[in-house]
């Protein structure tokens, strides 16, 4: 892991309607990271938004 991965290990993902799965951003704390993926989930678009640690990967149900 490189310098930026040890400061900013929060990952926003984003699903879409294909399940195609896309970096929204990457974040210094989970809760940093779950406000933005509330925010984006908030706006009403059939994606799914999660947060994630780098180097694990979520389990979608």
């Amino acid at each position: 892991m490189n310098d930026s991965g040890a400061l900013l290990p929060w990952l926003v993902i984003r699903q879409d309607d294909n399940g195609n799965r896309y970096r929204v951003g990457r974040y210094a704390t989970r809760a940093e990271a779950q406000k933005v993926a509330d925010s984006l989930d908030d706006r009403g678009h059939k994606q799914l938004y999660w947060v994630e640690r780098i180097g694990q990967t979520a389990t979608m149900n």
